[in-house]
Formats: structure tokens, sequence, C-alpha cells
């Protein structure tokens, strides 16, 4: 179906302006003159199909409301088109100057009649709608004067208007104050919906106006939050927009699209399991890749999720030219060097776009110079130095659009970090169970949500920058929905506007590796599928893989690094090579199986030590390798338990689950990871994703440690006892 879709087609629509039909009826008749003249055709037959529209025409028009002269004016056109019909059969005179003449005359006459009748019925429409409209809010304006008085005892107030709202769910009651009641008490929205008697999912909101003494009430009067809203994909809803115009999440109470902005802003999304949360990313996917100067990019390491639906039309269906997302980072060593492309990216634009900032100190967004749009979920898993390289991102990425869209179970300090959190002006919170979280989330007016009013799954709350970059309140909304066949329609409808990332970004050193992702990415994510032959341009070709830090499994994608602290230093590689090129056999991974290959051919032998009797340490990054002296002079910082499990987790690939590690340690898993807790609460050291890790043969997610931690940890006990 798809496939279909995306070849062109025939469009059988008749969409006709009046004036068009009129003259299509005209040629219509003439032609019928033409041929009965030649044919014989009686004169009879046209005034019996005269009369039959004319007959038809009452019929419709009564049906319709119309008024009466115009059904009168309709009924005259057709008899007129065929008493026409019927002189030129009966004289034969259907090519004659005469006959065309007049004929000419009627059907400009007929066009003018057909254009003035439809634009008086849709006056005549507009005026009938107003005055319901005008008489309905008349009713509800004397009725909501007498409820205010009545609940209230409200006098001197006045009631200035009533608006509905788009799609009947609701309207809003302007209400002018009195000055010795400049609001309304506090328990006014509870009394007002028992006084209303509002269905469950209704709701009163008070607002102040737009000036001091006016107050806005909104009556939710339908539950909009209840229905499923399937994500529209008409013909319509699928046209070329642009970043600019914002991401469409859902629908709010009143029927209105809430939108978020992305252009200067990070935005943050939270949610837990089984709210919904991912299904909003993927919405928000959605309107970013239907846009033509967004390119797309995603870091998910539990295995790819939010990628996976958007790659599939490309991956394995082949209808897609080219991948949806430009980039799917679906382990914690391909989000590093994603994040140091990202980074080397916003460097680059910063000092070659110079020429571009002459109206403003932010880049403008077109085709050729796309925002980079970065999604992360489950950001709970990934490590403090990818933590540290995304703050990187957030923080100086907004002049040249580069912006963050990241996803986490929380808004706790344990799972986004402060960066994050404070340049993300953008929030969402899907569904939760306790205020609080929906209170840490929101910088304001989140001490006022109410949990139920947004009680069903794919319902939330979200706060965003509207055109004067002012923050509005938290809004409750109900997320569009959308389903994986949807994603494949849509994949293919937006490969051919997807942009491509400008060769500014791309001149940097860590860029070399950005050309041969999906050589590295793809077998990992789909393993021994068929991939469709759209591939081949991005996989046909060598396929670069970075080398690696010996002693954290992080991927060194420049000349320098940086260390623990964020401080640029000299390289530790655990290659001779700066990129390796996949071998023709099964290819390994960087970090585990290719680390440890490394690690067991480049390793030294530990020889005898040639340090002195002087009290010193040495160490790279944290491994302690010898110490001189005695524990009476200098004891070691570094506590031995700490030493061996990084050491071994080094050795295993950079990462290892508890059990495997206490097997190589020999000792129970409940007592080492008890102690190993010790030793890293000590210098308030935290495992990323709540100590689950991807590790193994089958990489599944358990119980474990990375060497990133455990390097961290050494290094802050050796700062801490000043080594």
């Amino acid at each position: 179906m798809a496939a279909k879709s995306a070849g062109s087609a025939l469009d059988w629509g008749w969409n006709h302006s009046p004036a068009t039909s009129a003259a299509l009826v005209a040629g219509g008749a003439y032609t019928v003159a033409t041929a009965g003249t030649v044919t014989g055709l009686p004169a009879s037959h046209a005034l019996l199909v005269a009369g039959a529209g004319a007959v038809a025409q009452i019929g419709a028009d009564l049906y319709q409301h119309r008024p009466t002269g115009h059904t009168a004016a309709r009924c005259a056109a057709w008899l007129t088109a065929g008493g026409w019909t019927a002189i030129v059969l009966e004289n034969h005179t259907a090519l004659t100057w005469g006959a065309a003449g007049w004929w000419a005359a009627g059907t400009a006459a007929g066009m003018t009649l057909a254009r003035g009748l439809v634009r008086a019925e849709a006056t005549a429409r507009t005026e009938r709608h107003q005055r319901r409209l005008q008489k309905w809010a008349n009713k509800q304006a004397g009725e909501w004067h007498e409820r205010l008085e009545r609940l209230f005892r409200l006098e001197g107030h006045q009631v200035d208007g009533v608006r509905p709202w788009k799609g009947d769910v609701g309207y809003t009651v302007l209400v002018t104050m009195p000055s010795n009641t400049p609001e309304l008490p506090a328990d006014a929205v509870r009394k007002l919906a028992v006084d209303l008697r509002l269905p469950k999912g209704g709701g009163i909101q008070i607002l102040d106006g737009e000036t001091y003494g006016q107050t806005l009430i909104r009556v939710t009067a339908v539950d909009v939050l209840a229905k499923v809203v399937d994500l529209p994909d008409g013909p319509g809803d699928t046209t070329v927009t642009s970043i600019y115009d914002g991401l469409p999440l859902g629908l709010k109470p009143d029927g209105e699209e809430a939108r978020i902005a992305v252009v200067d802003e990070c935005a943050l999304v939270v949610g837990q399991t089984g709210s919904g949360k991912t299904n909003t990313v993927n919405t928000a996917n959605a309107g970013a890749l239907r846009t033509d100067n967004t390119v797309v990019m995603h870091i998910d390491v539990t295995g790819a999720g939010i990628s996976l639906p958007w790659l599939h039309s490309w991956a394995v269906d082949g209808t897609a030219n080219v991948p949806l997302i430009d980039w799917t980072a679906d382990t914690i060593e391909e989000a590093h060097i994603l994040c140091d492309t990202v980074i080397a990216g916003i460097a680059a634009r910063k000092t070659g776009h110079q020429d571009l900032l002459t109206e403003d100190d932010k880049l403008t967004v077109t085709h050729n110079l796309p925002e980079v749009l970065v999604a992360v979920d489950e950001i709970a898993e990934l490590t403090p130095g990818l933590l540290r390289k995304l703050d990187t991102i957030v923080n100086t990425g907004r002049a040249v659009r580069v912006r963050v869209l990241i996803c986490g179970l929380r808004a706790t300090q344990d799972v986004i970090t402060a960066a994050m959190k404070k340049q993300s002006r953008v929030r969402v919170g899907m569904r939760v169970s306790d205020p609080e979280e929906l209170s840490h989330l929101f910088p304001t007016g989140g001490g006022r949500i109410n949990p139920k009013a947004a009680p069903y799954k794919g319902c939330g709350f979200y706060s965003s920058p509207d055109e004067d970059d002012v923050v509005s309140d938290p809004t409750a909304f109900k997320g569009y929905r959308i389903k994986p066949k949807q994603i494949r329609a849509l994949s293919v409808a937006y490969a051919d506007r997807r942009p491509q990332l400008e060769p500014v970004f791309l001149d940097t050193e860590p860029a070399l590796y950005y050309a041969s992702r999906w050589g590295r990415i793809l077998p990992r994510i789909y393993k021994a599928k068929q991939l469709a032959p759209t591939t081949i341009p991005y996989t046909g070709m060598d396929v670069l893989y970075p080398p690696v830090n010996e002693f954290t499994g992080i991927p060194i994608t420049s000349s320098t690094e940086d260390d623990e602290n964020g401080n640029a230093g000299p390289r530790v590689v655990a290659a001779s090579t700066a990129t390796t090129t996949a071998p023709a056999g099964p290819q390994a991974r960087v970090g585990s199986d290719l680390l440890t290959t490394m690690l067991n051919a480049a390793r030294p032998t530990p020889g005898p030590s040639s340090l002195d009797d002087s009290t010193g340490i040495q160490a790279d990054f944290g491994r302690v390798i010898q110490q001189a002296g005695t524990p009476q002079n200098r004891p070691n910082p570094v506590p031995q338990l700490l030493a061996d499990a990084h050491n071994t987790v080094v050795a295993a690939g950079g990462r290892m689950h508890t059990a495997d590690l206490a097997a190589l340690l020999e000792m129970e898993p409940l007592v080492l990871g008890a102690e190993l807790g010790k030793l890293l609460r000590e210098v308030d050291i935290e495992r990323p994703g709540k100590g689950t890790v991807r590790a193994g043969k089958d990489n599944e997610s358990k119980l474990g440690y990375t060497a990133e931690t455990f390097a961290a940890a050494i290094r802050a006990y050796n700062l801490r006892d000043g080594q």
C-alpha cells in the first residue's frame, strides 16, 4: 500500500466552482444540439430533459431550504437551456452564428447567475449562523449573570460575552468583576461545575483577562481527553511544514492543537511506564519529519525502539529511498560518536556560517541549512560521560540550531541533569500518579496541577513558549495516537523531503565516522534480517570504527579527548591505528568484543617496578598500576576491591553484570554488590540507569557496572586524599 502511494495517481475529484459548473452544463447542451442535428434527435427530448432537471432542482432546493427566488432562478436556467436546445434541434441551426451567439450569451448569463446565487446563499447561511450564535450567546450571558449572582452574591458584575470553542466542546465566558469583588472565591471552580452538572471529564478553568477586573471562565462541556485521537494523515495533513511551526502533540481540552516550539528551546518529556511517553515521542518525530528543514537523530541505547518504526520502510520494505532518521545511536559507544560529531558540528557552524549572522545572532533554518534535533530516549540508561556531552550540546547549540528532545521516566536530579532541566523551557509531563512529579517538572504553575485533570492513557500536561516568548502555565492535552502502520506510510511520504547536513557541519574530525554509520548500526539492530537494496548506498563502503580508550571503553573520535572532568588530555588508545575497517568476517562491536580483542593483544605484561622508594602512585585514568612506599608512609587511597573490580570490567569490555563480576572476583554477588555500593556512596558516585547495564553475549539488561563508573570513583578517591 505504501509503495503504491509513492507513485503518481489520477485525480478524479470534481472540484469545480459554480461558474465552471454552469459552463460545463452549457457545453453539454451545445454538444447535444450539435450531435442531435446530425443524428435527427427529436426536439421533444431536450424539453423532457429540461423539465426533469427543473423538477429535480426544485426537490434539491426544498431539501436544502434555499430561498424560493433562488429555486425559481435555477429552474428558469434549466428551462432556458432546454428551450434553446429544442429550437436548435428543430431548425437544424446548431452551427450557425445566430445560434452560437445566443448560446454564448446564455452561457455567460448562467455563469454569472450561478456565482451570484452561491455567494448570496453563503452570505445568508453565515447570517443565519451568526443570528443563532448571537441568540445562544445572549441566552448564556443572561444565565451566567444570574448564576454568578446566585452562587457568589455578586452585584455590579457584567457578562461581556460568551464565545464557543471549536468543535462545540465548550465555551469561554468574559466577566467584568465589580470593584469591591475583583476575584471569584477559591471554591468557585467546584461550585460552578456542580451547578452546571458537567459530565466526568468536563471542568471549569478561571483565568485573568487582558485588563484588571476581567475574568475568563472556561467551561469544558465535552471530555476531549477521553477520546482516542488519531494523528491526522489526510492529503492536507502531510503537506510540507517548517520547524518554525512547532511540533503538534495532540489536542487540548478546548479542541485546539497542542504544539511545542523546538527551534530555540530544548524539550523535556517525562512520564511513567505505560503513560504513552513513547507514543508522544513518535508524534513529535512525525511533526519534525514532516518538515523539510529538520534533521532528526536518535539516541536510544535500549534497542533503538524509537527509531525502528521509522527505519522499517527504508531498511526492510525498500519503499523509502533514504532513512527517515539521519543517525540512530543504539549503543553507548555509538552515542559517544554521535555526540562528538554533533559537538564538533556546533563549533564548525559557529565559525563557518558567520557570514549568515548579519540580521540575527542565530542561524535561520532552511532546507540547505537544517536544524539538528537529537531525540534521546531512556536517558537514565546513559553514562555520566554521555550526560556531560549532552549537556554541552544543550548549552552551546541554540544559536546554530542544534536542539535536544530529552525523554525520561522522571524529572528528578538522578535522571535529568541540572543543565538539561534549566535549558529545556519546553516541558511535557505524561500521566503520573504523584502530583509532586509535575510540581518538580514545571517551573511555573506546577503546584496548581491536578493529575486527575488528565487521567487517561495518552494524556499529559505541557508548557511551551508562545509567540511572545512567554512560557504558559501547564495545560492538559490528549496526545495523538500514531501506530506503526501509519508510521510506515508517513515514512514514504516524508522521505523525499529529507534535508542533508551541510559540508560545514561534516567537515570535522569526528564526522569521519558519519558516512559509515549505518554500516555499524544496521547489522546490530537487524542482525541476520535481510536488508532492502535501498540500504546499499549507505552500507556499501568501508566501515570505520574509532579507536577505544583502554580504561573507559569510550570511542576516541579526535586527536584529543576529555577526561572525567571534561578537560582535554592526550589520547589513550587500545589500537595502533586511528580507524579500523570492518573485517570480512563477523564484525566485532565497538567497546565490547572489539575492545576485549584489542586489550588482549595490546596490554603489556606487568614487569618489575622501576619506581624508586619515593612515595608516589602510578595510575592511568584512575586505574592503579603500581604504588611505591609502605602503607605506613602513604596508604593507597583507592580501595583494593574497587581497583580489582575496575580492572576486571575493563578487561571484559567496559561493562559487566554483577553476577559475572562476582564470579571472577570469587565473591558472592550480594556481598560484592553491597561492598561496591558502599565504596561508591563514599565518594558520591551513582550508577546510571539505576545500576542496570547491557552486557554479555546476549546484551541483556541486568544489574552491573561500567568501567566509566569505576574510573570516576577511583579518581574521586585520589582527589579526596590529595593524590
